[in-house]
C-alpha cells in the first residue's frame, strides 16, 4: 500500500512531467489557425495538457489540505 506522503511525491512528479509536456507544446502556439487540421490537433494537445496539470494540482492541494486538517 502507499502512503499519503508517497503518494504527494508520486502526483508531484507526475506535475513536473506534465508541466515540462505543456512548456513544449506552448512552443510556437498561436491558438487555432482554422482551416489547419495540424493546428487543431495541436491546440487539442494544448488543451489536454492544461487539463491534465490542473488535475494533478487539484490532487495535490486535496491531499496537503487533508494532512492539515489531520494536524
Amino acid at each position: 500500500m502507499v502512503s499519503k506522503d508517497e503518494k504527494l511525491d508520486i502526483l508531484n512528479e507526475k506535475l513536473k512531467v506534465y508541466e515540462a509536456r505543456l512548456a513544449r507544446a506552448m512552443m510556437g502556439y498561436r491558438g487555432v489557425v482554422h482551416e489547419s487540421a495540424v493546428s487543431e490537433i495541436k491546440h487539442d494537445k494544448v488543451m489536454v495538457l492544461k487539463a491534465m496539470v490542473g488535475d494533478l494540482k487539484e490532487q495535490i492541494d486535496k491531499m496537503k489540505k487533508v494532512e492539515i486538517d489531520m494536524e
